[in-house]
């Protein structure tokens, strides 16, 4: 949150941090990545695509639990990342008006940060890591979905950033308010399960 709170104080205030921001904005948009891939990596963070497989995999964990019995309480996790995941709009929506940051020149208009694509993918598909390492991933397996879910929003950052949909500090604060969501939702799973008889959070 000390990161998201830094860069909204530039943003509103002006900041000479958005002079860099908007620099780096700009040296991204000319580079010579290509614009169709980055059109697909930035539409990777939409809603139809992180969300949708989050519900799918928490669907999954239901049907499972009722198969084969399920761990206690196995519900705790996927309740809290499914509000983590939908606090996503109305917070990243409330944050666009109250600081109205002006797009880049080829989009035009304000109310650009944060990034609201880089957030549900930080918080869809970290959340997704969350659970199958709930749902018993070896150590080994779940450091290599880190790895990849890292990549992939530094992926769809970068795109967003590419096809100049966002300034790069949009989509910084964005991952810094998805992390921090994911963060609660794993706080708040540890208190149901102690409160529940103390069962092991995940």
């Amino acid at each position: 949150m000390v990161v998201f709170a830094l860069c909204t104080w530039q943003v509103v205030t002006r900041g000479p941090v958005l002079s860099a921001d908007e620099r780096l904005g700009h040296q991204l948009r000319n580079s010579a990545f290509p614009q169709g891939l980055a059109e697909f990596l930035a539409d990777a963070g939409g809603m139809l695509v992180g969300p949708v497989l989050l519900a799918a995999l928490i669907v999954w964990q239901w049907w499972a639990a009722r198969r084969r019995g399920g761990a206690p309480y196995w519900w705790a996790l996927p309740l809290t990342t499914g509000l983590a995941m939908a606090l996503v709009p109305p917070l990243v929506s409330l944050v666009k008006v109250l600081t109205d940051r002006p797009g880049p020149p080829v989009m035009g208009g304000s109310g650009f940060f944060p990034s609201g694509h880089a957030a549900t993918a930080c918080v869809a598909f970290g959340a997704c890591v969350l659970l199958l390492r709930g749902a018993s991933a070896t150590l080994r397996a779940w450091w290599w979905l880190i790895g990849l879910c890292v990549v992939f929003n530094a992926a769809v950052g970068y795109g967003l950033v590419r096809r100049g949909y966002h300034w790069p500090l949009d989509v910084v604060a964005s991952w810094a308010l998805g992390v921090f969501l994911l963060w609660g939702a794993v706080t708040v799973t540890r208190v149901l399960l102690r409160r529940r008889g103390g069962a092991q959070a995940p």
